[in-house]
This record gives C-alpha cells, sequence and structure tokens, in this order.
C-alpha cells in the first residue's frame, strides 16, 4: 500500500483529530496531495489539497478555517489538522497522490482510509 493513513478515531463535538498520511516505498515529493472523505450513503468529495513543495492550499469551503492540510517531504508524510469538528465531518478520510491540478479528483494513488466519527 503505497499510503497509509493514521489518526482517526472517535470524538466529541467541538474536538480536535490530527490525520496523517505516510508514504511506503515511495517518496511522492513531487506529488500533489491530497484529502477526500466519504460518508455513509455519499459519494466521496475532496477536503483538502497541497502543493508539491507546500505553498499552496486549497480547501472544500465545509472545512475552510476549521482543516489545515501540511506536509513534511522530509518524512514523507503529510497531515490534516481538523479543528472545532462537528458531525457532518464524520466520515472515512482517505489521502492520494498524483501528478495532478490541486482541486482535480484524478489522483492516481489512494490510501485505504481512516475512520473519523464525531459524536453530538
Amino acid at each position: 500500500v503505497p499510503l497509509v493513513e493514521s489518526g482517526g478515531g472517535l470524538v466529541q463535538a467541538g474536538g480536535s483529530l490530527r490525520l496523517s498520511c505516510a508514504a511506503s516505498g515511495r517518496t511522492f515529493s513531487s506529488y500533489t496531495k491530497g484529502w477526500f472523505r466519504r460518508a455513509p450513503g455519499k459519494e466521496r468529495e475532496f477536503v483538502a489539497a497541497i502543493s508539491w513543495n507546500g505553498g499552496t492550499t486549497v480547501y472544500a469551503d465545509s472545512v475552510k478555517g476549521r482543516f489545515t492540510i501540511s506536509r513534511d517531504n522530509a518524512h514523507n508524510t503529510m497531515y490534516l489538522q481538523m479543528n472545532s469538528l462537528k458531525p457532518e465531518d464524520t466520515a472515512v478520510y482517505y489521502c492520494a497522490a498524483g501528478l495532478v491540478a490541486l482541486r482535480s479528483d484524478a489522483y492516481s494513488i489512494w490510501g485505504q482510509g481512516t475512520q473519523v466519527t464525531v459524536s453530538s
């Protein structure tokens, strides 16, 4: 598995979690990376993305101001700091990498996902 997510779990509304996405076997340091999520019964949706050098980030309107995406190419890891969590943030969160535009959904490399559950 080229990308491995961790850091998911159960948290109360208003709480915080930090997701990590570690690259395995390859560095993907020149790739755009992103976070997506899929809630039960819903389509996968874009959450955030970051350029290869971390200089540009974009967010879905639903998470803007609450989530922060970052990456550490020296350690082949990407992060998603999630604050002020809401029950509607409950989903399986996936990290992805690709030679794509930031808001593309054509990422070619995916992790297996980590569950985030926010209780009210």
